[in-house]
């Protein structure tokens, strides 16, 4: 393992090297939350499809693959679906608004007054997204040095809360870039052919396991239909993803360099379910789908090449996790914390935030350590993460984005019956139950349109303010502060 060993070690300075590398660049508020919005379509391509292809998409789709065959991509797919729906439809306009978070979108749009409680919304989503990809890195060390699983998160975790504190998204990028190169060849060009071969081939494959493993819905219609809802339009309004857009140099690179990644991630998630499914051929009786990945990189691959594939699982997790933390970190400070002390942007200020903003990744980055380590159901965390990001806020952003007369009562209302609804039904039918989510959302939606069409239409002032943003003139209005109206 000494060879293996080395690889993983080397990766990992790597990371903290690059993330010293990205602390020279980051000199303004902008440099540091969005790289400057300089990101050309190629860094933006490998950075979108290392973020949304973390821990889950790796680790997990081969467990779903290894439990229910080729059927078990869905998930990953409706990754990719959400992210090129996201390129195509939305991606430009998002990044002509010069914005930093979702919430500032909502404030841009409706007038004001929406921030705080969609922040907090966005918050913990984004705190439980980084939290989860944590807990994953307890995986991966066991395999590595039979670690302990709190002495693991800590390691994994602040790495990536060092790179990620010194040069924020600037360094973020960059390990983001090496990570997906690291991802494609370990993953994509070398656990997936050699767990084909293993298995026999395809002819092989098919052999030894029930036709149901073939069938490309055999995961359900229903847990299909859930994950669309989760997943592709998940991808569609986190801030997490939506900070990676405001990266982007211009609105074609956003839309040209996402549909590149969302295109990535469709074959990921073939890649990872085919991996699975050959995994289920060579270990029929694991405890747990999760352990599939862990078990055929242990006990299937060459010296050196071991190393390499576990360095990719690493990557996919830490991609998340970074992108989660200053994700987190910047709704905690621009959309809560500012707010709530009464601060407005200002011309100017960029480069005094960008120490505000490093300690808020570093005090975020610690709460999300310490809360990977209490928590142990990953898959409940994450779910109730998803269904409050799509229950509370899915409704009041698509309805900004599409229908002129949402007001800010209806987004208001929308956030909070939606949030509410989801919280109860969870508490009623079970956090992983498919009920709370579709319930929620009828239940977001109604309020909003109800509410919207009940009040005064939004102040025309404020529409022709957005109006002019969305067509990406006027860019100096990304510093001054939203007016509030009646």
């Amino acid at each position: 393992m000494a060879v293996d060993y080395t690889v993983i070690v080397v990766y990992l300075a790597g990371m903290l090297a690059m993330g010293w590398w990205g602390m020279r660049r980051a000199r303004s508020k902008s440099d540091f939350l969005v790289a400057g919005r300089r990101l050309g379509p190629a860094m933006y391509s490998g950075t979108m499809a290392a973020i949304v292809l973390g821990g889950a998409s790796t680790i997990g789709g081969v467990g779903l693959g290894y439990q229910y065959g080729l059927s078990g991509a869905w998930m990953v797919f409706t990754i990719g679906l959400g992210l090129l729906a996201l390129s195509v439809f939305f991606s430009a306009r998002i990044a002509r608004l010069k914005v930093y978070t979702v919430s500032e979108m909502l404030d841009l749009r409706y007038g004001g007054r929406a921030g705080v409680i969609s922040g907090v919304v966005m918050w913990a989503y984004t705190l439980m997204l980084a939290v989860t990809s944590t807990i994953a890195y307890a995986t991966i060390f066991d395999v590595l040095f039979d670690m302990n699983r709190t002495v693991a998160i800590v390691l994994g975790g602040s790495i990536v809360v060092a790179y990620s504190t010194l040069g924020g998204m600037w360094s973020i990028t960059l390990t983001d870039m090496v990570q997906f190169v690291v991802k494609t060849i370990g993953v994509l060009l070398l656990l997936l052919p050699i767990a084909v071969v293993k298995a026999g081939g395809f002819s092989g494959m098919k052999a030894k396991l029930p036709t149901s493993y073939f069938d490309p819905l055999g995961i359900g219609g229903e847990t299909i239909f859930t994950y669309v809802l989760i997943y592709t339009f998940g991808m569609l309004i986190g801030q997490d993803i939506w900070q990676r857009v405001f990266t982007a140099r211009s609105d074609r690179t956003a839309r040209y360099g996402g549909t590149v990644a969302g295109t990535y991630c469709l074959a990921y998630a073939l890649a990872g379910a085919v991996i699975g499914t050959a995994a289920k051929v060579m270990y029929p009786g694991l405890g747990s789908p999760d352990d599939a990945f862990a078990t055929i990189v242990k006990d299937e691959l060459p010296i050196g090449v071991r190393g390499l594939v576990l360095a990719a699982a690493l990557a996919a997790v830490m991609s998340t996790s970074s992108g989660a933390l200053i994700a987190c970190a910047t709704v905690a400070n621009n959309d809560i914390w500012s707010r709530l002390r009464g601060l407005t942007r200002r011309s100017g200020e960029d480069h005094d935030e960008v120490g505000g903003n490093r300690a808020f990744i570093l005090i975020m980055g610690v709460a999300v350590i310490g809360t990977a380590i209490a928590l142990n159901n990953v898959v409940e965390a994450l779910t109730v993460a998803y269904n409050l990001l799509v229950a509370g806020l899915l409704v009041p952003i698509l309805g900004g984005l599409l229908w002129k007369r949402g007001t800010v009562q209806g987004a208001l209302a929308s956030v909070i019956v939606g949030g509410l609804a989801v919280i109860g039904l969870m508490a009623g039918y079970g956090i992983l139950a498919n009920e709370p989510v579709y319930y929620g959302l009828l239940a977001s939606l109604a309020a909003y349109v109800a509410v919207s069409l009940a009040t005064r239409p939004t102040d025309e002032t404020v529409l022709a303010t957005w109006r002019e943003r969305l067509a990406g003139r006027n860019p100096e209005l990304a510093s001054e502060p939203v007016p509030a109206h009646q």
